[in-house]
């Protein structure tokens, strides 16, 4: 279903065009107000339960494990994908002769970490390099042999929503013994995702993008083998076992809170991010995760079809998500572009050599029509 638009949920300024979801999302009026409510709370701490250190946690956990089709004990608190990253490589053992399996230009924090692991375990990188058709998924099934023991892969690319096919992926991963990473950043939360049907060892998804919550948080699906004897890397006492009995923090204790609480990051933001946080994820199940993305798709159908007019090379709609497109330009026209369309009002990002364009439910065709008008007056084709 094709939802109307939702701009009245934001407070976007008239004349502005914000195309830049995949960057940083505006928070929802809802979510606003919460920070507000959250900031005052703070300056009043007496007025701070015990029991407030978790039980929000608990609700965000439970409402991002519906995102995804999954329990919320399946679900710890993080700061970053980086800091997710970290505790995947801490609990993944590779050894010289197995392999680490990326994509080309992808995301960096889905990258330093396991060039670490790459230097401890002596196992190799093995960068994927995009095929001319932008079909990432039959190069990676292509290099998947038995010699690769991590795949770390996005769900969609980071520059451009070129998308990959996990269960295919996951598939193979199985089948050959390798371990499954997926940073899920540019696409859980406007993209379906099911882990249930991918499967992976740990996937994370930053708040601030498609899931409109705050900057500071991010999501990490942990897999049930690693709930029982998975290591943290950090040892708060918020993930241990008996912790909210604040009368026997100085019992000290092994064991950890159940599930995938022994990862949360010590002092995760409770009073402030996690209220942010609730609005967003209720309101992303409320729209549907499949709506949203039929909604999108005709905004990033639209800016397809205005950029094969201009000759200006896109993604095709069968290789991408629909929520997400990259136009492709030289190095001189993205230096003229991104002088230009921030002073006319327009925001989009660059990355690489490509236009990276992000709607979302407050984007209207309008604003698609002052992108390639603006465009168009650069003289830059």
């Amino acid at each position: 279903m094709k939802l109307s638009n939702q701009e009245n949920l934001f407070d976007i300024p008239k004349g502005i065009v914000f195309l830049n979801c995949a960057n940083m999302s505006p928070l929802l009026n809802a979510s606003n107000i919460k920070v507000i409510e959250a900031v005052n709370r703070r300056q009043h701490p007496w007025e701070i339960k015990s029991s407030d250190w978790f039980s929000v946690a608990e609700d965000v956990r439970e409402l991002f494990g519906q995102i995804i089709n999954t329990g919320k004990d399946n679900i710890a608190l993080v700061p970053s994908v980086s800091y997710a990253m970290a505790i995947a490589a801490k609990n993944i053992s590779l050894n010289p002769m197995q392999k680490i399996l990326l994509l080309d230009q992808q995301y960096p924090s889905n990258v330093y970490a396991w060039q670490e692991l790459s230097k401890i375990s002596g196992a190799q990188i093995v960068t994927v390099m995009k095929p001319e058709d932008q079909n990432w998924t039959d190069e990676v099934l292509r290099i998947l042999d038995e010699s690769i023991g991590l795949v770390a892969v996005p769900n969609c690319h980071w520059t451009d929503g070129s998308l990959l096919n996990l269960e295919k992926i996951s598939e193979r991963t199985k089948i050959i013994g390798a371990k499954l990473v997926i940073d899920a950043s540019q696409s859980v939360g406007a993209y379906p995702f099911d882990v249930q049907k991918v499967k992976p060892d740990f996937l994370v998804a930053a708040a601030y993008k498609w899931l409109l919550g705050p900057y500071g948080l991010a999501y990490l699906y942990v897999d049930k083998k690693y709930l029982q004897s998975g290591r943290p890397i950090e040892f708060s006492w918020l993930t241990k076992l008996g912790s909210e009995d604040f009368t026997k923090l100085v019992v000290y204790r092994d064991g950890y809170r159940p599930g995938a609480r022994r990862f949360d990051a010590g002092g995760f933001p409770a009073f402030i991010n996690l209220p942010i946080a609730i609005p967003a994820l209720k309101q992303i199940l409320e729209w549907g995760i499949k709506n949203i993305q039929q909604t999108l798709a005709s905004l990033t159908s639209t800016i397809e079809n205005e950029a094969s007019l201009l000759k200006i090379e896109t993604g095709r709609k069968v290789d991408r998500v629909d929520h997400l497109i990259g136009l492709r330009f030289t190095e001189t026209q993205i230096a003229c572009l991104s002088k230009l369309l921030p002073q006319q009002n327009i925001f989009v990002s660059f990355r690489g050599d490509k236009m990276r364009v992000a709607p979302y439910l407050y984007n209207t065709q309008d604003d698609i029509n002052r992108l390639f008008e603006t465009i168009k007056s650069a003289r830059v084709l």
